[in-house]
């Protein structure tokens, strides 16, 4: 059910004139937390602020555009009007962290007249929230502009002090780097950064970070900073102006270095600031989600989040290859193995997902290609319709069926998208024929068109191009490599997830994801969207590979069962392989338990980069699952479960870290421990370094409450 109300006039809105002709507009959240500064200067500058509780969150900022054709610079401005409004909804997603999402905020829209006499008009739409700020510039249809280019977008974001940061690099092509830690002053992204494994790297500027940005303010503030629903746009990166602690807006350029080619009416991807003066509402907040577009599916029924098991981690580990030929993509792997795609080692897949109750197998490596793609920038390199000789997807297609499991497709388009896209109906049309409907995508390498990036106007188009082609073929998608996700799994529910970070394989043949990483990631890369991270991962060190191997998943193993609950995603990978989960189904259990998709979602407990705690609700069901998180510091907590409904009794299946475990030296042990608990209990967790704790909470038959121990 919809729920709406919208008030139009200035009601919302405190304007005032000083004596020097300048024009102030307040704008204050529904709860009167947040507040959004106007000032309309007499020499047309238009300032910027955002205060929290009285504090500063954004110090004054500049907005404008450098237009490249026609060439004008849209810097000065005069208001021509102030118009507000508000609006307070309730709407439903297909699938998420909770059953309905309120969407309440009061919106400013200023007319704004070019004050250089091009006769250009713009507007900048504002919409204030209890949780942050959000904001875009609409180009009108309008006489004196019609088709132009964008040269660079002049936004501003400027910090009132020297903050602590969690940033990643700036880059045209990738987000897979670990994170930095540093106040802003010690920003320094020389060189790209360490991940000198990532193919695909485009450095620009020694300052230059990604979003989503996430900080804290030495008064307490959280701030995040990011952009909603990107659409015929490029990705936003900002450039750090060390003097004065201010963000610039850098747009990723094409091969022309021009940023965006548009035609009014256009509006731009909104820029959005998260705020809180706690952590757990950052995790919280859904104003990213609530800027996008309603959904574009009208019968929605066919998208099923759900979870995978795959021939997939068995090649990363050097069991096997994606080459037919055995050869390993790129160097991880110098010597021969055996093909992993093979119709046999599939129906061993197949065999344990249906016995396990998992719904999907992804299988990379089934088609012909992957022995001469890689760091070629070859162009013609995949159909997508040719399986190697040994992959039988006849018998396979058969046989899943036969055993109630889904095979996903898997595209590897070797970051050739021209060839991607005239194969994709072809390739849609081969999905449906043998039963596939979902697909993971990946963009491993450089963009062809040559000369264009990963995160640039052209890629951003063609992402939403495979969103809307797959939904036309009721496909659900996975994709790798792309863009960082802005909300717009509301808009196209069957855009499940998305990689765009530096996923969970990295730990099988680098220096792999530092013990912090997953608690950093849910305030930065997932603030966009769900991230296929690919977890459960129960042989932590790859020396049971080859005892050569030094790398290593940095966690504990019941760390692992923790990512399901605290790194969202409707498509949830079993990714390690079938015997060592057969080794441990124990501890497996709660990775057959987890829900895909929730009710409701209570985040207990967060600090960026230190911990995380969150309990969900499973959809359609009295059902909970808890997952906490640490860095590498082991940690003790205290946690109420005071969500769960008062009055009923849960069987708590607690999936611990052993007393003598630790991410570097003992990450296999655990314990497993089952108790009676109701919404008084306060469980102590007693998490290790680099370690978590798991726990469902299974409402309890009469018997259970009767013969089971009561936690205490």
């Amino acid at each position: 059910m919809l729920l709406k109300r919208l008030f139009a006039g200035i009601l919302a809105v405190v304007i005032s004139l000083s004596v020097y002709a300048d024009q102030f507009i307040n704008l204050h959240s529904p709860d009167g937390n947040m507040l959004l500064g106007i000032n309309s200067r007499d020499n047309g500058d238009l300032i910027y602020r955002v205060f929290y509780k009285g504090k500063t969150v954004i110090a004054p900022s500049g907005l404008g555009f450098k237009l490249n054709v026609p060439a004008v610079s849209l810097l000065k401005f005069t208001l021509a009007s102030a118009d507000s409004s508000i609006t307070d909804e309730t709407w439903k997603p297909v699938w998420g962290e909770q059953s309905s999402i309120r969407n309440s905020y009061r919106q400013l829209l200023l007319k704004l007249n070019d004050k250089s006499g091009s006769g250009i008009t713009i507007n900048v739409v504002f919409r204030v929230f209890n949780d942050g700020v959000g904001f875009r510039y609409e180009f009108p249809k309008q006489d004196k502009l019609n088709h132009f280019v964008i040269g660079d977008e002049l936004t501003q974001f400027g910090m009132n002090g020297d903050h602590k940061a969690f940033w990643i690099p700036g880059d045209y092509d990738t987000n897979e780097y670990g994170y930095y830690t540093s106040n802003l002053s010690k920003v320094d992204a020389s060189g790209g950064g360490f991940a000198q494994e990532i193919h695909a790297k485009t450095f620009f500027d020694k300052n230059a970070v990604q979003t989503p940005l996430m900080m804290k303010s030495n008064e307490g503030l959280y701030i995040n900073i990011h952009e909603a629903a990107l659409v015929n746009y490029p990705a936003m990166n900002l450039v750090l102006d060390k003097s004065n602690f201010t963000f610039n807006a850098h747009l990723v350029p094409d091969a022309e270095g021009n940023k965006a080619y548009l035609q009014t009416p256009a509006v731009t991807p909104w820029r959005t600031i998260v705020v809180s003066d706690k952590a757990t509402e950052i995790l919280a907040s859904k104003l990213i989600l609530n800027l996008n577009e309603p959904s574009k599916i009208a019968d929605p029924s066919w998208i099923k989040p759900q979870k995978m098991v795959g021939v997939w981690w068995e090649m990363h580990v050097g069991k096997s290859s994606w080459d037919y030929s055995g050869g390993q993509v790129g160097s991880q792997q110098a010597t021969k193995v055996p093909h992993g795609a093979n119709t046999a080692n599939v129906k061993r897949y197949i065999d344990f997902a249906a016995k396990q109750g998992i719904e999907g197998i992804l299988v990379e490596g089934w088609n012909t290609g992957w022995e001469d793609w890689f760091g070629q920038w070859k162009e013609d390199v995949f159909d997508f319709v040719t399986p190697y000789p040994d992959f039988d997807v006849n018998e396979l297609s058969a046989y899943a069926k036969s055993k109630g499991v889904k095979i996903i497709m898997h595209h590897e388009t070797s970051a050739s998208t021209t060839n991607y896209e005239r194969w994709m109906d072809t390739a849609y049309r081969f999905m449906k024929k043998y039963g596939y409907d979902a697909v993971k995508t990946g963009y491993v390498g450089r963009i062809i068109p040559r000369g264009e990036h990963h995160d640039g106007q052209w890629m951003i188009r063609h992402y939403e191009r495979v969103a809307k082609k797959t939904a036309d073929y009721h496909i659900m998608v996975d994709m790798h490599e792309p863009v960082r996700p802005t909300g717009m799994h509301r808009t196209y529910p069957n855009f499940l997830a998305c990689e765009a970070a530096r996923g969970n394989e990295f730990n099988a043949w680098s220096v792999g994801n530092m013990p912090d990483h997953e608690t950093i990631l849910p305030f930065t890369r997932l603030m966009g969207g769900p991230m296929d991270y690919t977890p459960g991962i129960f042989k932590i060190k790859m020396n049971y590979y080859n005892p050569e191997k030094k790398e290593q998943v940095h966690t504990t193993l019941t760390k692992q069962l923790a990512l399901y609950v605290t790194m969202y995603s409707p498509l949830q990978m079993a990714a390690d392989l079938p015997e060592n989960y057969e080794a441990k189904m124990d501890a497996f259990q709660f990775i057959k338990d987890v829900a895909v998709d929730w009710d409701d979602t209570k985040v207990l407990d967060a600090e960026p980069g230190d911990y995380i705690i969150i309990a969900r609700k499973a959809k359609g069901k009295d059902s909970w699952f808890m997952g906490a998180i640490t860095d590498e510091m082991a940690r003790n907590f205290v946690t109420s479960l005071n969500f769960l409904d008062a009055g009923k009794k849960y069987v708590a299946m607690i999936y611990r870290d052993a007393d003598n475990a630790s991410w570097n030296d003992n990450p296999e042990a655990y314990v497993i421990e089952k108790f009676i608990v109701d919404s008084k209990t306060k469980l102590k967790l007693k998490l290790a370094s680099g370690g978590g704790t798991a726990v469902s909470l299974i409402l309890a038959t009469a018997e259970e409450a009767r013969q089971l121990k009561k936690y205490k």
